[in-house]
């Protein structure tokens, strides 16, 4: 299964750690930016607020998925969603860096108290990306997660790293 960042997969329980310090770090690194720096975007690109939106829609849809894959049938079908017009229409671009930050770090912690308590045999449980011929266990979903996190991370260009 391949969507362009497969090369940033770690093993479930770093996923996991790494998604924790994403919690604590990424707020700060982002409140170096000023109105400015969260607003511009390239023509036809997301701007920083508009990615953080993004993460905030991936981590919505993917909190939704790690909860109901654990109790509906397998394999569990995973659906899409529209990512560009779920960004114009939750307005990221217009609404406060805060609401923005405390909104993702929430919905972040939520997955990760999910997470972390799932069994072992249901983390095994198969599930089925979109447009995919074969099912993935549903720890290699909450992994790729994490590893779209990592992804999008870069596109921030942070100051301080």
């Amino acid at each position: 299964m391949k969507y362009g960042y497969d090369h940033l997969h770690q093993p479930y329980r770093e996923s996991l750690a790494q998604l924790r310090r994403y919690i604590k770090t990424l707020p700060d690194q982002i409140r170096e930016f000023n109105d400015d720096e969260l607003t511009a975007h390239a023509p036809g690109k997301w701007s920083r607020k508009e990615i953080l939106g993004h993460l905030i829609d991936s981590a919505l849809n993917n909190l939704k998925r790690f909860t109901d894959a654990q109790f509906q049938p397998a394999p569990f079908p995973i659906l899409r969603y529209n990512q560009a017009q779920s960004v114009v229409y939750n307005r990221y671009q217009e609404l406060p860096t805060e609401h923005l930050l405390t909104l993702w770090q929430a919905l972040n912690q939520q997955i990760v108290y999910v997470t972390e308590s799932i069994p072992e045999a249901v983390l095994q449980q198969p599930v089925l990306p979109p447009d995919a011929a074969e099912t993935v266990p549903l720890s290699w979903l909450i992994i790729d997660y994490v590893a779209h996190i990592t992804h999008h991370v870069k596109q921030f260009e942070f100051k301080s790293l």
